[in-house]
């Protein structure tokens, strides 16, 4: 696994990029009852909101500036998109009112990518001497003299990760056993190539995602999936200019929008995820316990540390 250039870092960590697709499972604000995962017995913790994993992000992001200070450089925390723009749409999205606004996100998109091409930090570091630039990587992530820890995935291989500095330490300070949540999250999210075929495959999700695409037909689109209608908006804006471009955007994604709440798409979707997410807790259950107990310290020690996002 190549390691990511202490440039490419700064990018990535000053932007605050959140990856963020179909979660491991969604669940209510509050736990409720109990699941016997690999450890026995555990209370099932709630999966965090959007707006609550931006705050992690930002208090990273503010931590690590305080670190860089201390240490006698500059840093400059990511551009903050609104918590509106910062929506994960995930697969499929049934608010047409978000989707009248932005369409599939494609202006947001291009917000945050010039916002990452005019980083401050990146042409900070350039203008460095080479004996300061050295120090401002070591103080960042340590480079290539960094700690390497390594996480087992669920469909085999192991992920390596390098870093210490200050990116090591805003870690630490969020989540407390750095090792324990790159394990926990790199099974959580590699689960879904376990989960996502059965999904595909069952038999209400695939009622109602044939009910979704005759709703789009009958609008004038013929498309099979969600997935589909999102990779035609985005070759059309390839071709078209920005303003035609965006208001194709716009019309098929209210289209989709729409019948993905005339069909409980998306509602039908999560509770068949969290369904076969939940059949694979007798071998998984111990490392999402650990997922979700670790995010929600994170959370609360984000809290003392940033405000959320508006």
């Amino acid at each position: 696994m190549k390691r990511m250039g202490a440039a490419a870092l700064v990018v990535t960590v000053a932007l605050g990029v959140v990856t963020a697709g179909c979660g491991p499972q969604k669940q209510d604000d509050k736990p409720s009852g109990t699941d016997r995962g690999t450890s026995g017995t555990s209370t099932r913790l709630r999966e965090l909101t959007d707006a609550e994993r931006l705050r992690i992000a930002d208090a990273q992001q503010r931590l690590i500036k305080r670190c860089m200070t201390r240490k006698g450089f500059d840093f400059w925390e990511a551009e903050r998109l609104s918590l509106e723009e910062s929506r994960t749409l995930g697969w499929v999205t049934d608010d047409v009112a978000w989707a009248d606004k932005h369409g599939y996100g494609s202006r947001i998109d291009a917000k945050h990518e010039r916002a990452r091409l005019t980083n401050r930090n990146v042409a900070y570091r350039a203008g460095l001497s080479d004996e300061r630039r050295a120090a401002y990587d070591r103080a960042l992530d340590e480079g290539i003299d960094a700690p390497v820890i390594t996480a087992e995935v669920p469909t085999g291989g192991t992920v390596r990760k390098r870093v210490g500095g200050c990116v090591a330490e805003a870690e630490k300070h969020l989540y407390g056993d750095r090792v324990a949540w790159f394990r926990a999250e790199k099974t959580a999210m590699g689960l879904q190539p376990l989960y996502v075929p059965q999904v595909m495959a069952d038999k209400r999700f695939a009622a109602a995602l044939a009910s979704w695409s005759q709703c789009m037909a009958r609008s004038g689109h013929t498309y099979r999936t969600p997935q589909e209608a999102r990779q035609a908006a985005i070759e059309h804006g390839l071709k078209a200019g920005p303003g035609e471009a965006f208001e194709a955007e716009r019309k098929l994604a209210v289209a989709d929008a729409t019948c993905a709440k005339n069909t409980s798409l998306r509602s039908i979707g999560n509770e068949r995820e969290t369904h076969y997410v939940n059949k694979l807790r007798d071998r998984y259950g111990s490392d999402l316990d650990t997922y979700a107990r670790l995010q929600l310290q994170a959370l609360a020690r984000a809290k003392k540390v940033v405000e959320p996002r508006t």
